[in-house]
């Protein structure tokens, strides 16, 4: 009986805390009260242990309830760790975890306790916030809340103040673990006269952070209690598994000629002398001795079989005052730099205390190599247990993938991992080096993320957590929840950088918003996302230039063009991509779905000035004699070259936009690649991969992918999609990053599969497999998984479609093929379409296909 009604609770806590109801509704976690350290002020990157012990004097059934720090915290019960957060969220809306205790907590004496770190300053996952931590929890009806009965530390073992790592790394973690009270989450723990009791800085826990009176004076923020609330997780926890290190790939000794703390600091040059000769062996356990020689340091290169995100460790048996430097790497050559210190500073310091010392850092990271930089030990020191708690997506899909082609199996393989480190609490380009989520190149993986994985949680929280960086003015943040563009606008009052808000990021996010609601039919999901949306139209038509009804690509003010970084060669180049996205926006995503909303004037509006910009495009940029967009057409004598991109022609094909349907020209462009054509950076080159597929170049996808990007190095090295085409070792180059085009090709080019109707209540599938023999694999849908198989080739080919119920199908196929359904509509482009019901398995033998 027990046993069920555990259940029964356990049910009743998933549903409430990810029913779709309860969304974006205010969560009061009073009478819980945030609280703090007792303090004028606090330093950046402050840590505070808070601690609670309670009695229990029976077994419990439940304890569950929720909890939420500014800005991340560490869980433990009774020595255990539990959990880690909170998601990057806006401070406005800070989204609370929620806790699940029951497996920890035991009969008698029990101890909560919460490691928390203020960031202070801007992060990647971080704009902005004030220190403090709130806790609720039901114990079968008694409620343990943080309040002045919680104590609370300063431990030195983190010195506050600690500088910032770099520009979107608040954290540069260093610890002494002399200086740390273990023991401190334990029963048996017995508090001294530095554990005093916490400060309640709020008089309820009705809001967040940024409401409260506690000690922050860096920014002189004030929360308005009027538009701010506490809300629910709105996705689950990340699953974490640990991934030990697969083999040591170096060893060397380093001779400091100076105090190593100053090329930390500074990163100062020759500030070392290297001994290249290997000091240690791999071996099958991963146990290392290290015998101390006379001052110098020892440093071990470790690498793992992929790249990964999550936190790494070690265990070190050595002397008091041992010095370690920890140093992460997405790509190290071996032979290259003897300390991996090329990466945003992506370097840990760790202090031993006398004896076995098991270190784990406070942040995450992402990366294939660790290094352990070892030094200050006067007897032999002995390294174990190296790897990385990796933490994941908990995907209710696992994607399986069979193709007849070992080289594209590889690169699904990367696509899919890559997936994995960018696509987690939020969709970031990478998790590297900025970890923030942007619209228009990064928001790509939302297709992916449906498709692959069958997952609606994280789009939604990527539509609404976007969204919730509308301005003032009307443009998006457009890397929120985030530090970035909040630093820009700034920069960008002072001439100080080339970036602002990204102007065409804020387009993409209303196509965004739009794929979203066709794949979910979710128009609630929506609710507070489509004024925004609103919101930002008027903002950017108030921007057209009167002259030629076209957005300017220059001199916008705050907010800057992007498009991408390698296909043009004068910013100017960009204003034809800019406005054919911009009219396809209008007329395709923003307008229907001012059509959802009932909101047919705007719907109108809107349309009326999509179509009045794909006009100018064509008075501007179309070259009648070539019956083509040409990107520098007004300013071809005095260039003295043609410029195409792209962008622009692959636009033009999706969305109809070629005058009178002129479209060979754009489509030779794209097939041949001439140099006069820009070429977009891995993010972007999915709009040429889409038009072609489009229109039936199933096999120039194919050799794309063959030829061009599973020859990324990244892809058989790291097991992940680098950011450019050329990725380098030992630099800045981030080699996991949110390229996703070879799952999206897999999906909607070789299977085809796209939702004609909201929610996916009617799918498009126009089959191309190409010069595969063979292909099997599932495309998600709302209504259930398409089962999608491929045997053969073209002249012999058999397609079998196990087609989920619920959803109504076009089948898309060569006019030459004879099948046996009822059409669905007239022929179009050579392609006739057949109406097929879904909850039935079919078998289709195709000659042309």
């Amino acid at each position: 009986m027990k046993n069920i009604l555990l259940l029964i609770l356990t049910l009743f806590q998933i549903i409430s805390v990810y029913g779709e109801n309860n969304r974006n509704t205010p969560l009061d976690l009073s009478p819980a009260r945030w609280i703090w350290y007792p303090s004028g002020r606090t330093l950046q990157n402050t840590f505070v242990l808070f601690r609670k012990e309670i009695n229990l004097d029976k077994d419990i059934l439940s304890a569950k309830g929720w909890i939420l720090a500014d800005s991340r915290y560490q869980l433990f019960v009774n020595g255990k760790r539990v959990q880690w957060g909170p998601a990057p969220s806006d401070p406005r809306w800070q989204e609370a975890d929620p806790i699940d205790l029951s497996s920890y907590l035991q009969h008698g004496k029990n101890v909560i306790a919460c490691q928390v770190c203020f960031f202070g300053t801007g992060d990647g996952t971080h704009p902005m916030g004030k220190p403090g931590f709130i806790f609720n929890l039901n114990i079968d009806g008694e409620e343990i809340i943080s309040d002045d009965s919680w104590m609370c530390h300063l431990p030195k073992s983190w010195q506050p103040g600690k500088y910032k790592r770099w520009f979107l790394r608040a954290l540069q973690e260093e610890f002494d673990a002399r200086r740390f009270p273990y023991g401190w989450d334990d029963s048996s723990f017995v508090m001294n006269e530095e554990w005093i009791p916490a400060k309640m800085v709020s008089k309820d826990g009705a809001d967040p952070s940024v409401c409260t009176s506690s000690s922050e004076y860096v920014w002189e923020i004030f929360g308005n209690r009027n538009i701010s609330e506490i809300r629910r997780r709105s996705i689950p926890k990340m699953k974490e598994y640990d991934y030990p290190v697969w083999k040591l790939t170096e060893s060397m000794w380093i001779n400091w000629k100076r105090p190593a703390e100053d090329y930390f600091d500074m990163i100062i040059p020759n500030s070392f002398e290297v001994e290249k000769d290997s000091i240690l062996e791999s071996n099958s356990e991963n146990r290392y001795i290290i015998q101390p020689n006379f001052s110098n340091a020892a440093a071990l290169t470790f690498e793992f079989k992929e790249q990964g995100v999550g936190w790494p460790y070690f265990t070190i048996d050595a002397p008091e005052g041992t010095i370690v430097e920890l140093l992460v790497h997405e790509a190290h050559k071996p032979g290259g730099p003897a300390i991996i210190n090329s990466h945003f500073n992506s370097w840990t310091r760790f202090i031993c205390k006398e004896g076995i010392n098991r270190f784990e850092t406070f942040d995450f990271e992402s990366f294939r190599w660790l290094q352990l930089h070892i030094r200050n030990f006067d007897r032999p020191v002995e390294i174990s247990s190296i790897g990385m708690r990796r933490r994941v997506y908990p995907w209710k899909n696992k994607p399986e993938i069979v193709l007849s082609d070992d080289t594209l199996q590889q690169l699904m393989y990367a696509t899919v991992n890559t997936l994995n480190n960018c696509a987690q609490e939020t969709l970031v380009d990478g998790m590297a080096r900025e970890r923030q989520q942007y619209s228009g190149d990064g928001s790509h993986q939302m297709h992916s993320v449906f498709q692959t994985f069958g997952e609606k949680e994280l789009p939604y929280r990527f539509i609404n957590t976007f969204s919730q960086g509308s301005s003032i003015d009307g443009y998006f943040m457009d890397s929120w929840p985030a530090w970035d563009r909040l630093a820009r606008t700034v920069e960008r009052q002072m001439q100080l950088t080339n970036w602002g808000p990204i102007i065409d990021h804020s387009i993409g996010f209303c196509f965004d918003s739009y794929h979203y609601y066709m794949y979910t039919g979710d128009k609630e999901g929506l609710k507070e996302v489509y004024p925004r949306l609103i919101k930002f139209f008027n903002y950017i038509a108030s921007l057209t230039d009167d002259s030629e009804l076209l957005i300017p690509a220059e001199n916008l003010g705050m907010c800057s063009v992007y498009i991408d970084h390698e296909a043009y060669k004068k910013t100017r180049h960009k204003q034809l991509a800019l406005n054919l996205y911009l009219a396809a926006m209008c007329q395709h995503a923003l307008s229907p779905l001012c059509s959802v909303f009932d909101d047919e004037e705007n719907a109108s509006i809107i349309e009326e000035y999509g179509k009045k910009i794909e006009k100018a495009c064509v008075k501007k940029f179309w070259d009648k004699d070539k019956s083509v967009f040409i990107n520098n057409l007004p300013w071809i004598e005095e260039e003295q070259e043609i410029r195409y991109c792209d962008r622009s022609l692959a636009t033009a094909i999706l969305y109809n936009q070629c005058p009178d349907n002129k479209k060979e020209e754009s489509l030779r462009i794209l097939l041949a690649c001439p140099v006069e054509m820009g070429f977009s950076y891995p993010c972007n080159a999915v709009w040429r991969l889409w038009a072609l597929s489009k229109e039936g170049h199933i096999d120039a996808v194919l050799h794309d992918l063959r030829t061009r990007w599973a020859s990324m190095t990244s892809v058989w090295e790291n097991n992940v999609l680098q950011e450019f085409w050329v990725a380098r070792h030992d630099e800045g180059s981030q080699w996991s990053h949110c390229a996703v085009g070879p799952l999206v090709m897999l999906h909607q080019g070789i299977a085809g599969v796209m939702p004609l109707s909201p929610g996916s209540k009617k799918c498009r599938i126009y089959p191309q497999p190409g010069n595969l023999s063979h292909a099997k694999f599932d495309i998600h849908t709302n209504q259930g998984p398409i089962g999608f198989e491929s045997k053969g080739l073209p002249g012999k080919r058999e397609i079998i479609l196990n087609l989920p119920a619920g959803t109504e199908f076009e089948l898309w196929l060569n006019k030459r093929e004879k099948v046996n359904y009822p059409l669905a509509g007239e022929e179009e482009n050579g392609l006739k379409k057949y109406k097929i019901a879904g909850g039935q398995t079919i078998k289709l033998k195709l000659k042309y296909t």
